[in-house]
């Protein structure tokens, strides 16, 4: 809901960013590969109750997520490179809430257990429709700079961002906070099966 309000304001500076590193000679993939490892130790972090070093490995993950894309806008979006954003994304969104349910179990494992469950949801509409997408050759609009098509909804990046923020920053409220985004992201996947019943005819 709020990509499409976010991102004049992230783009320049992105942009910026990304030709310099494109002009170093790194490439968008090595990008994408250094922030999965950067979410991974977000993880790990996050798991052994360190949540403040966690919150900040995940920013920089995100920010090497808009730093890939940037960069492959530059010298050309490969479906190689978009495949690995969006599985590794998808894992490191996952693994962190798997690492929340690590730091206190008793207290997490089930909200952690519902938010995963509502991210199989957000996740698949999104993919099982961009692959419809593909087949019938539909227009991406504004979301043509993505590598694959992109069917917003109530929760998507910015939103799962600062989700993540506040979990980081209020860990105590973590089942809370977990349930009440995992609700938000059954809406998402509930009006993506909607717009896909009456399109996908």
């Amino acid at each position: 809901m709020l990509d499409a309000r976010v991102r004049p304001w992230v783009a320049p500076p992105l942009e910026r960013v990304a030709a310099r590193l494109s002009d170093a000679g790194i490439a968008a993939d090595s990008v994408t590969v250094a922030g999965f490892g950067i979410g991974v130790a977000a993880m790990a972090a996050i798991a052994v109750e360190i949540y403040g070093l966690g919150l900040a490995f995940l920013l920089l993950n995100r920010l090497c997520d808009g730093l890939d894309g940037a960069i492959a806008r530059r010298v050309g979006v490969t479906d190689r490179g978009g495949f690995l954003d969006i599985v590794l994304d998808f894992i490191v969104y996952s693994g962190i809430v798997f690492a929340f349910a690590l730091a206190d179990p008793q207290a997490n494992a089930l909200a952690a257990a519902f938010l995963i469950f509502a991210f199989v949801g957000t996740g698949s509409s999104f993919l099982a429709y961009a692959i419809m997408a593909a087949k019938r050759g539909l227009d991406r609009g504004q979301r043509a700079h993505r590598s694959l098509y992109y069917l917003g909804g109530l929760t998507e990046g910015t939103e799962t961002i600062l989700a993540f923020v506040a979990f980081c920053l209020l860990p105590g409220w973590f089942p809370q906070l977990a349930l009440l985004f995992g609700a938000l992201c059954w809406v998402t996947t509930l009006s993506r099966i909607a717009i896909a019943w009456r399109s996908l005819t």
